[in-house]
């Protein structure tokens, strides 16, 4: 009996701080279910309170 391997594909990701642009969290996500840039409400250890996070390139 074959069985078939599917390959998933996760893409390195920085996210960035929307207020003080440092770049805080490194994440993975998969390309083909999250086309668009992420975003996410996450804790900034430069602000110190918890800030949007977007994708950064």
């Amino acid at each position: 009996m074959k069985t078939l391997e599917v390959e998933v594909v996760r893409v390195r990701i920085t996210l960035a701080c929307t207020e003080c642009k440092q770049r805080n969290y490194n994440m993975t996500k998969e390309k083909k279910n999250h086309p668009e840039r992420m975003e996410t409400k996450k804790y900034c250890k430069f602000c110190q309170r918890h800030t949007m996070h977007k994708e950064t390139k």
